[in-house]
């Protein structure tokens, strides 16, 4: 079973790091954020790999060349700016005779229990699985009591909306609500809600994507402390 990591955005939002190198490369400690994603993965047995490669590739593959690990790796061109249905559509024939496989964003880590994902997944039966996770706040919060009075503040919590957190896993029918520009999280994605046939698995411990620099330095810093999302 095939892992397939969307890798090819730009990192505009992450300084000049974004301009210089690809955000599956900016790191965490002493590797790139792909390769905790990989670590993750191949934690529950999976260590097949598919990158959808798009800015910076050249970068993405000489990586991968010159760092040997344990993990069968194919770095697919996918296109420089071609949405995230349109780079799973092109990897359609490299995923061999799998029925099944699985998809997520390469600048996002959690502590999700894999194996759980793919249990939930087959026991529906359906042809897409989403991770819903609770996100955290961007900002703190105010408590204010009807008068107005303060009553006391709320530092970037939990929220408890869900949110799509990635982790996806796909029958091969997906490939049927996908073409070359489709933007996998709106109509594709709503098609198969519409359908019944999406349904999501609710984590409910660690989730955190890489967006920004700060971002970044509050990984290295929870690397530093509590690695939440290190199971291996």
């Amino acid at each position: 079973m095939k892992t397939v990591i969307l890798c090819g955005g730009r990192g505009t939002r992450l300084s000049e790091h974004g301009n210089a190198l690809p955000k599956a490369l900016v790191r965490i400690g002493d590797e790139p954020i792909i390769v905790h994603l990989m670590r993750l993965y191949a934690h529950y047995g999976l260590m097949d790999f598919v990158l959808c490669l798009g800015f910076l590739s050249d970068q993405i593959r000489e990586y991968f060349v010159t760092n040997s690990n344990e993990w069968n790796v194919e770095a697919v061109e996918t296109g420089l700016d071609t949405n995230t249905g349109g780079r799973i559509k092109l990897i359609e024939k490299h995923l061999g005779d799998d029925k099944e496989f699985c998809v997520t964003y390469g600048d996002g880590l959690a502590n999700i229990d894999i194996a759980e994902l793919l249990n939930f997944h087959r026991s529906h039966g359906k042809i897409a699985t989403l991770t819903a996770v609770h996100p955290v706040s961007s900002f703190g919060l105010v408590n204010i009591a009807e008068n107005g009075a303060v009553t006391h503040f709320e530092e970037k919590p939990v929220l408890k909306d869900w949110i799509n957190g990635g982790f996806f896993v796909f029958d091969r029918k997906i490939f049927e609500y996908l073409d070359s520009d489709s933007v996998l999280e709106r109509e594709p994605l709503e098609r198969l809600a519409n359908e019944n046939e999406l349904m999501a698995f609710r984590h409910h411990g660690f989730w955190k994507c890489m967006d920004t620099y700060k971002d970044q330095l509050e990984f290295n810093e929870l690397w530093s402390a509590d690695p939440v999302w290190k199971v291996w």
